[in-house]
């Protein structure tokens, strides 16, 4: 089993492969910031590329085997190709070569506490939340996200090493190489079955990352979820349960909603109301996640008033029912929501939120999740009022020629949902420039480029002063 232990230097100089990656790019910040040389690779400039490189860090745009120099370990990403030519020429010199999350669960056990988010949804909103209340605490953490947090500044935080908090993603089996002490699971569904078989296949694969938790560990986990019930019958993790519907040790009564979409509601602990939060952010959703934050935060002892102080001031991640701003007294919003679940959750905020139309412009992400999950797809847009969906975000895949982001209005359609597919990005911005209504909700939706669409509307030349 690979180890790491950041004080001995072992290997002194780290190389990346596809450094430009949001958990990648963290990982080398951490190094760096210890007195590792580091160094990575990617294929095209960035924001986080431009960061690292102000840290003095090496980056090398696009992929040689003559990046890897005097590497002593080489870490890739899951995004590179087993044939790619780094990878090649550092297993053909015999350095150590290690995945991305194999490196992270090494690294996880350098840290007094360290905390794992896990499920199918919700992982960076749960971990900036946690993150923002640590921060607002007397604690340091080490924080590392998948998305962009404002109250630090990015994606990273240096910290202590008295607390890490981090996401874990299940994609390709990756939390089982995990072994936080608190582990939290927020939601299992079908997801990623380009390489799952089935949703057993997934539970199990959660059931297995919960009996990584170290000795005298924590798992926190939504007992609302419908296969909850077989972790927690199989975990030797202590448990720690949340909830709104079931019993649970972390509860929310006397939900409500402002006109803004916003819930408010009381905590109770295990059946003894705690104290009232105001969220700043929409959505049910939202309350599963704040519920597993303020879980997380009472079992490291962080006081109550802290925790709510700090959950009202969250304003939300990058990318999550993002506020971009107005055109022609139209509402602007983006969403990374690209599974049925978190599409049906974040229209179902927004719907609380306007009377007006609601224009969602949704570009599914990845051909495999398109075919496999297209009813489910279908069945997932009843709170909005027009729905436009341009072609496949490709991501990692190539085009089988399987399915088309017809078939996905077709299945739509065929729901009763008013849907069209437009293919191209500046076809999109004029039709909704052409046909939405001051005081309509547009919101881009999806894990792939479909943000541009309202960025650029929102700097359109046929913009209307307000």
């Amino acid at each position: 089993m690979f180890t790491f232990s950041i004080d001995d230097y072992k290997y002194n100089h780290i190389h990346f492969i596809g450094i430009g990656g949001v958990s990648m790019s963290g990982l080398a910040e951490i190094l760096v910031a210890q007195g590792y040389k580091v160094s990575g690779s990617d294929m095209n400039n960035s924001q986080l590329v431009d960061r690292l490189k102000s840290l003095g860090i090496d980056i090398y745009i696009g992929h040689s085997k003559d990046n890897i120099k005097d590497a002593d370990l080489v870490v890739y990403t899951d995004a590179i190709s087993m044939d790619n030519e780094e990878l090649l020429e550092a297993i053909n010199r015999n350095i150590t070569t290690i995945d991305r999350a194999t490196f992270l669960g090494a690294l996880m056990k350098n840290y007094k506490n360290s905390i794992a988010v896990s499920g199918t949804h919700g992982k960076t909103t749960t971990t900036s939340m946690i993150a923002t209340i640590l921060n607002h605490s007397d604690e340091e953490p080490t924080i590392l996200l998948g998305g962009q947090l404002d109250e630090i500044g990015g994606n990273v935080k240096l910290g202590s090493r008295d607390i890490l908090i981090t996401e874990a993603c299940e994609y390709k089996g990756n939390i089982l190489k995990f072994f936080p002490n608190i582990a939290i699971i927020l939601n299992m569904e079908e997801e990623h079955l380009d390489y799952y078989k089935n949703i057993d296949h997934i539970v199990d694969t959660f059931i297995r990352y919960s009996n990584n938790v170290m000795a005298n560990g924590h798992l926190i986990i939504n007992v609302d979820d419908k296969n909850a019930k077989r972790v927690i019958e199989n975990t030797n993790a202590q448990v720690i349960t949340f909830g709104i519907n079931n019993k649970a040790d972390y509860s929310a009564e006397n939900i409500s909603f402002d006109a803004k979409g916003y819930p408010a509601f009381m905590v109770n602990k295990r059946c003894e109301s705690l104290f009232p939060v105001k969220l700043n952010v929409m959505g049910v959703h939202n309350i599963y996640n704040a519920l597993a934050s303020i879980a997380a935060a009472d079992l490291l002892g962080i006081p109550l008033e802290t925790i709510v102080n700090s959950l009202e001031t969250f304003k939300g991640t990058h990318r999550r029912l993002e506020f971009k701003g107005y055109i022609n007294g139209i509402r602007i919003i983006d969403d990374y929501a690209h599974h049925p679940t978190e599409i049906r959750a974040s229209l179902t905020a927004l719907r609380n939120t306007t009377e007006n139309k609601i224009w969602c412009i949704f570009q599914p992400h990845t051909y495999t999740r398109t075919k496999m999950m297209l009813n489910e797809f279908a069945n997932s847009f009843s709170d909005a009022d027009k729905v436009i969906i341009p072609d496949i975000y490709a991501a990692r895949e190539k085009d089988n020629g399987l399915v088309h982001s017809r078939d996905l209005v077709k299945a739509l359609v065929d729901k009763g949902v008013d849907a069209k597919y437009i293919s191209s990005f500046e076809n999109i911005e004029d039709f909704i420039l052409n046909n939405a209504q001051k005081g309509d909700v547009v919101v881009t939706m999806g894990a792939g480029n479909v943000y541009r669409i309202g960025e650029k509307l929102l700097n359109s030349d046929k913009k209307e002063a307000i």
